[in-house]
C-alpha cells in the first residue's frame, strides 16, 4: 500500500519531458521584479499538475514558484530536476515546506550563474560562431545551417540530460555543489575559453604596420634577371626553359625589386606572427579589468587608429 502510494506521487519521463518542453520558454515573460519566476512557474505547472488533485494545493504550488527565481537559463535546468524530486516527496507527505523548497533553488542558482556564461557564451558559442563563419566567408551556404543546429542539439541535450541529473540526485546534488564542483567547471571553462581566445585573435583581428624601417640596394647576381625575359620576349625566342628558370629563381628567395624595403610588419612578423593583434586584445581585456567602459575603449581606438595611420604607422 506504501509502495503504491508513494508511485502515486511519482513524476513519469513523459511528465519531465513536458518540464523540459516549458524550460525553453524560460525568459520568455522575464521581468525586473523577480526575474524568471514566470518562465519557472511555467515550466513546472504539468508537474504540479501531476502531483496534485485539488485546486487549492495546485494554487499554493504554483505560488511558491513565482517567487523570485534567476540564473543561467540553460543552468535552471539541474535546478528543476531537484525542485521536481522536492515536489514529489511534499506530494508524497514528506515534512517539507515552502521555505526550503525555495532555498534550495536560492542556494543553486547562485553557484550555477557564473558557470554558464564561461561555458557557453565564452566557449562553446564563439567556437562554433568562429568555424560556421569562417564556412560562410568561403562561400559554403552549410555555415549558417551548421551553427543553428550545432549549438541547439548541444543545448537542448544539456538541458534535458542536466535536469535529469538534477531529478535523479535530488538534495544530494547541492552537496557536490558545494564541495567546488561549479568552482572546478568554471576555472576549466575560462581557461579552455581564453585559449580558444588566443587562437581566434590573429585569424579574426587584422593589423597592418607599413612603416618603413630600412631600404638597402640589392645586388645584381641576387636579382631575378627580368631584363633576359623581356629580350627573348621581343625577339621571338623566349622559351618555356627561361620562364621555368625564373620561377625557380623566385622560389629560391631571390629578390624581384631592385630595392629591399624592411617595414614594422616584416619586424613583427619575424619575432611573432600576430603579435600585435594578441597585445591589443590583451590590452583592451586588462582595461575592461580596470573598469574602463568599452565605448570609451572602442573611441580610444578608433582615434588612435585614425592619428597612426595619417602618420603611416597603420596601414
Amino acid at each position: 500500500m506504501a509502495e503504491e502510494n508513494k508511485n502515486k506521487y511519482r513524476l513519469t519521463k513523459k511528465d519531465r519531458l513536458h518540464v523540459f518542453w516549458r524550460s525553453q520558454f524560460l525568459q520568455a515573460s522575464w521581468n525586473f521584479e523577480r526575474m524568471q519566476n514566470i518562465g519557472w512557474a511555467y515550466a513546472m505547472i504539468p508537474a504540479l499538475k501531476k502531483l496534485y488533485t485539488t485546486k487549492e494545493d495546485r494554487a499554493l504550488a504554483l505560488k511558491r514558484h513565482l517567487e523570485f527565481f534567476n540564473t543561467h537559463p540553460y543552468l535552471a535546468a539541474p535546478v528543476l530536476g531537484v525542485t521536481l524530486t522536492l515536489e514529489e516527496e511534499k506530494a508524497g507527505g514528506e515534512d517539507i515546506d515552502n521555505a526550503a523548497i525555495q532555498g534550495v533553488k536560492i542556494g543553486m542558482m547562485g553557484p550555477l550563474a557564473g558557470v554558464g556564461d564561461p561555458i557557453f557564451w565564452g566557449t562553446i558559442r564563439p567556437v562554433l560562431g568562429a568555424f560556421a563563419a569562417s564556412l560562410a566567408l568561403s562561400g559554403s551556404w552549410l555555415g549558417p545551417i551548421i551553427f543553428f543546429l550545432a549549438w541547439n542539439i548541444i543545448r537542448m541535450a544539456f538541458l534535458w540530460y542536466s535536469q535529469e541529473l538534477g531529478y535523479v540526485q535530488g538534495g544530494n546534488i547541492t552537496q557536490n555543489l558545494a564541495g567546488g564542483l561549479m568552482q572546478k567547471l568554471t576555472q576549466g571553462a575560462s581557461v579552455l575559453g581564453m585559449f580558444i581566445l588566443g587562437v581566434l585573435v590573429p585569424r579574426w583581428t587584422n593589423m597592418n604596420f607599413p612603416l618603413v624601417l630600412s631600404r638597402v640596394d640589392v645586388a645584381e647576381n641576387e636579382m631575378v634577371n627580368f631584363g633576359a625575359i623581356s629580350e627573348a620576349a621581343n625577339e621571338g625566342v623566349l622559351s618555356g626553359d627561361m620562364l621555368r628558370n625564373v620561377v625557380h629563381e623566385i622560389q629560391s628567395g631571390m629578390s624581384i625589386d631592385p630595392v629591399q624595403v624592411t617595414t614594422l610588419q616584416n619586424t613583427l612578423d619575424d619575432l611573432i606572427p600576430g603579435l600585435a593583434p594578441l597585445l591589443l586584445t590583451l590590452a583592451c581585456i586588462w582595461l575592461l579589468r580596470r573598469k574602463v567602459s568599452p565605448i570609451t575603449i572602442i573611441a580610444g581606438l578608433f582615434v588612435i587608429g585614425t592619428l597612426a595611420y595619417v602618420a603611416g604607422i597603420l596601414g
